[in-house]
């Protein structure tokens, strides 16, 4: 009697075969604990992104080192009644491009506080659409135009300084008046 090759080598092979098949990976974390974590490590990074934005601009409430950073002091004041203010805004031209760099905000917004002395109080990115993508800040994106810039722009407004009851990246501010 003939002895076959493959008996030896091929039912155990068959058997292995079978039986990872049959082995399911086990997950003990729920499709919500997943959602729920995501969103945790969004607004996490989101509030790491706030706090390197904060350290690299808190320079500016020196009105002096913004004027060095190349920031151009304006006398106009933002408000619309109903809405509240933003305040006087300073352009930095040099910035205002079509490249998002959170550390490198286009403008840096002042207010009168007490006495009508100018403190920082916000900042706003401009960004010049050129076909690119919107951009984000961190989970936020960005509005679309929003600022008397002549060409095609995203623009977003940061209440870093001075809290705003509308929420940090809206662009009013109610608690801000000018004289």
């Amino acid at each position: 009697m003939k002895r076959n090759p493959f008996r030896g080598t091929l039912l155990p092979a068959l058997l292995l075969l079978a039986l990872t098949a049959c082995k399911k990976e086990v997950r003990n974390e729920p499709t919500e604990l997943n959602a729920t974590s995501a969103v945790a490590k969004e607004k996490s990074a989101d509030t790491e992104l706030l706090k390197s934005v904060k350290q690299a601009t808190s320079r500016f409430h020196s009105m002096g080192q913004a004027i060095k950073a190349g920031y151009v002091p304006s006398d106009h004041c933002v408000s619309v009644p109903g809405l509240g203010g933003m305040g006087y805004h300073w352009a930095n031209p040099s910035l205002i491009d079509p490249v998002f760099d959170p550390l490198k905000p286009e403008v840096v917004l002042y207010a009168s506080g007490p006495g009508g002395k100018l403190r920082l109080v916000a900042i706003e990115y401009i960004v010049i659409n050129v076909g690119q993508p919107r951009p984000m800040f961190g989970s936020q994106p960005f509005n679309i135009g929003g600022t008397p810039t002549p060409a095609p722009h995203w623009s977003l407004h940061v209440w870093l300084y001075h809290d705003n009851p509308n929420g940090m990246f809206t662009p009013f501010n109610p608690t801000i008046t000018c004289p």
